[in-house]
């Protein structure tokens, strides 16, 4: 039965044309006992032939099948040929518009021929002895398989029509959802992406300064050369650290349940990084007002990291004997940084590009943290030389 029903539901053409076939097999008996005379059946045959056609086809093409039962309909009224069994195709071509016709005027036809055609019949084949309450009732009642042969098609095909469209938003949010993992997925390697610049830049350029600085002093002061070679040390263990720290985030893939993973500087830890730029050879100024308290752990991460990459571009583009200042300012509602430099011996041009490492990732990488945590950024020269960074970070988030 399974197999017989797969096959059904995959060949609905053969199933039409069987039931045409069967149609088309009782019209035949009916259309040899109908009619006078060689003229009278030779129509009736015609005619139960062509009502043949409308069953075998009416889901090939609907709405011709509908004009054809139309057409065969007022033939049958212009002929004379009493309605009989083959009149059945009627109904069939009805109820198939209503429920798969490609057009509107398909459907409201098949509904106006369906009330019309039990009137029809009725006024061209009047029922003797009957009265006209009789008449009305009779043909209201064979009114009634037509329209509810419409009604049950156009049901369906809302039904159908609905189904359809929760399919295709099962299909779309399904899109989304994976739209939406690809933003994730592009957001998490911005964001590692940034932590890598991060560790990679404050620290690299803290050993090339010390490497530098240990060649000078190397023959006439192997103190301050051993002292560089420490720090170069400490700098190169401090970044390893935080590369673990990082790779251990890309192999678990879950930086909650890994949080001893995740790379989270906070602001106590900005002045052991000024301590560190000292140590590099450049004077930094640090200060802090206001009254120091806990903060968001996003907000002290991007406040650790903006004064990482701010200072690092003072080291790489502030020239020889630069110096920097870094403020912080603890607000009732934020936390705010100042970091500057007087550039002292930069070119220029280097001047126009602070924060860009060359590759456009400083500033822009500055402008995203600020922004996800709700704050603002403004970083451009500073007068009379040298280039300021100033941050303001809520302690909420931006409504």
């Amino acid at each position: 039965m399974q197999r017989l029903y797969d096959f059904l539901r995959r060949h609905p053409t053969g199933v039409d044309s069987f039931w045409a076939a069967a149609l088309l097999g009782v019209s035949l008996l009916w259309a040899v006992e109908v009619g006078h005379g060689v003229a009278g059946r030779l129509v009736a045959i015609a005619l139960s032939v062509l009502f043949g056609v409308v069953v075998a086809l009416r889901r090939v093409v609907p709405d011709a099948m509908l004009v054809l039962a139309a057409v065969l309909g007022l033939s049958q009224t212009a002929l004379d040929v009493r309605p009989s069994v083959p009149d059945f195709a009627l109904l069939v071509a009805i109820y198939t518009v209503a429920a798969q016709g490609g057009r509107r005027w398909a459907s409201v036809l098949a509904l106006v021929g369906g009330v019309l055609a039990a009137p029809v019949a009725q006024v061209r084949w009047p029922m003797a002895d009957v009265s006209t309450a009789g008449r009305f009732f009779f043909t209201l009642v064979l009114t009634v398989p037509f329209v509810l042969a419409w009604v049950l098609g156009d049901s369906i095909r809302t039904r159908r029509a609905y189904f359809d469209q929760l399919v295709e938003r099962a299909t779309r949010l399904e899109k989304e959802r994976e739209a939406q993992a690809k933003v994730a997925v592009a957001a998490e390697r911005a964001r590692i992406a940034r932590e890598l610049h991060d560790v990679v830049a404050h620290n690299v350029s803290v050993m090339v300064v010390q490497a530098d600085g240990a060649a000078y002093v190397l023959d006439g002061a192997p103190d301050q050369a051993k002292q560089a070679l420490e720090t170069i040390s400490g700098t190169g263990r401090q970044a390893l650290a935080e590369m673990r720290r990082l790779l251990g985030v890309l192999r678990t893939g879950d930086g909650q349940e890994n949080s001893e993973y995740v790379p989270q500087p906070d602001v106590e830890q900005i002045e052991v990084l000024v301590e560190q730029v000292r140590k590099a050879g450049i004077a930094v100024d640090f200060t802090v007002e206001g009254t120091p308290r806990p903060l968001p752990s996003g907000v002290e991460l991007t406040a650790y990291r903006i004064v990482q990459e701010a200072l690092t571009n003072s080291r790489k583009h502030g020239g020889p004997d630069v110096g920097a200042s870094v403020r912080l300012v603890y607000f009732d509602d934020g936390l705010g940084l100042l970091v500057e430099d007087d550039g002292k011996g930069a070119p220029a041009e280097l001047q126009e590009d602070r924060g860009a490492d060359g590759h456009g990732q400083g500033l822009i990488g500055m402008r995203e943290r600020v922004g996800m945590v709700g704050g603002t950024l403004d970083a451009g020269p500073r007068p009379g030389g040298g280039f300021r960074i100033s941050a303001l970070l809520p302690l909420r988030p931006a409504g």
